[in-house]
């Protein structure tokens, strides 16, 4: 991979446990639980037991990163407008 793809790949760089504290601070562990259905989100969730867990199961992975990358184009999409408003200045 080249430099033009890494910037294009939202995940580059990103470790699993950054990708699990943003998405528990932004969305909470309920919240979670039902975009993502797996037992370590619904019951007695933390981050340690989560990280075991996704670090064991590709499927689940997958579907975390996929939301956070979801999150993290909404905010980006919400911070749009604000960054447009500084330019017309």
């Amino acid at each position: 991979m080249n430099n033009n793809e890494h910037k294009n790949n939202p995940m580059h760089g990103v470790k699993l446990v950054q990708v699990l504290e943003e998405l528990e601070a932004h969305y909470g562990w309920e919240m979670l639980g039902t975009f993502v259905n797996i037992n370590c989100f619904n019951y007695d969730p933390s981050l340690k037991s989560c990280l075991k867990f996704l670090r064991k199961t590709p499927w689940a992975r997958a579907k975390v990163e996929e939301l956070y990358v979801l999150m993290l184009r909404k905010k980006k999409e919400q911070d749009a407008p604000f960054e447009k408003d500084l330019t017309q200045s």
